[in-house]
């Protein structure tokens, strides 16, 4: 007989997307039994609020693990690649957010509304992945049209928010907007430029090929999700000078015709998607009202003019939910319902 109610460890949990996955737990009434908060050692005793509780800070050590169900992991690659294993030994299902076993071809890459029968292949290593959050939001809208007319080609160029580098790149932007407003020097640490005012388009660290680590994960993982190695993907990431929420301009070329009313006709009633589409009235998707927001919000809806089969969209998505927390806490509730 399966389980009613779940041990539940969150491991980076001081961080900014582990307050997003206790949040997203609590609004989504996760039938939690335990719940089990894990950080570094200087995290250790610290209290954070769940619920009408108060829950000390454990430190994360490989013995964290003992009578967990399900280990929610936002706490970086190299601490995922020490601990995650021993937590799958240990007999939880470990999702894990960071790009440590993203590529692993053992290892499932799950967005629920677009590849959840992907999940039954945790008990191989007892790790699912979630992808990176750029790429998420960008197959939640893709993944109606790739089943109805197939895709042969992604251009998209993102516009993704300071957040998504972590809190000292929000007060960073902070910092040069006050000290712009004062006509004081503009401090630069956390980028290699000026971030207030200012686009960069340069996002994790350069490759050999001139794309960057941020564009090459939304091509592979793109192809590894959709399971179609056959799909062109290049891309274009760019930092912008916006706390929540990335934007994108996606680009498609579908394998058979669709139209744009089409495509808006099938957003309507896809999982996890907004339609935000309505341009006489000034109505689009924006960084500024997705923040907070589960929704993948997708608008501009148009024909590509210069092909035959190509259609343009913008989507918005909060980065710390759908692009993170939320699917992560979503590829747990698919583990409660249908495998534990």
């Amino acid at each position: 007989m399966s389980k009613s109610k779940f041990n539940v460890a969150v491991a980076g949990a001081t961080g900014a997307v582990g307050g997003a996955m206790l949040d997203v737990l609590a609004q989504r009434n996760f039938p939690l039994d335990e719940l089990r908060l894990l950080a570094s050692e200087r995290s250790l005793g610290k209290k954070l609020k769940f619920k009408d509780q108060e829950i000390a800070v454990q430190q994360l050590t490989k013995d964290s693990f003992k009578d967990i169900d399900i280990a929610l992991f936002s706490a970086g690659a190299s601490r995922s690649l020490e601990f995650a294993p021993a937590a799958a030994e240990a007999g939880a299902v470990v999702v894990d957010n960071s790009s440590a076993f993203r590529m692993d071809p053992e290892i499932p890459l799950v967005v629920p509304e677009v590849n959840p029968l992907a999940i039954n292949q945790y008990t191989k290593h007892g790790i699912i992945a979630n992808p990176n959050c750029s790429t998420i939001q960008m197959l939640v809208a893709l993944k109606p049209i790739y089943d109805k007319v197939g895709i042969k080609r992604i251009v998209v160029s993102t516009y993704q928010a300071v957040s998504g580098s972590g809190a000292k790149a929000i007060e960073e932007l902070k910092n040069q907007i006050r000290a712009w407003v004062a006509g004081e020097k503009l401090v630069n640490e956390v980028y290699p430029h000026q971030i207030a005012f200012n686009c960069l388009p340069h996002i994790d660290s350069f490759l050999d090929n001139g794309y960057t680590k941020e564009e090459m994960k939304m091509v592979n993982e793109t192809r590894k999700i959709f399971a179609d190695d056959s799909i062109g993907v290049t891309a274009t990431t760019v930092r912008v000078p916006v706390i929540y929420g990335h934007s994108e301009s996606v680009n498609v070329e579908t394998i058979n015709k669709i139209s744009a009313a089409e495509v808006k006709d099938l957003l309507k009633t896809s999982p996890g998607v907004l339609l935000v589409d309505n341009p006489a009235a000034n109505e689009y998707p924006l960084a500024v009202n997705c923040a907070g927001r589960y929704e993948t919000m997708v608008g501009r809806i148009r024909e590509d003019e210069s092909i035959s089969n190509g259609i343009n969209f913008w989507v918005v998505a909060d980065n710390i939910l759908k692009g993170a927390a939320l699917n992560a806490v979503q590829i747990a509730e698919v583990l409660t319902r249908e495998y534990l």
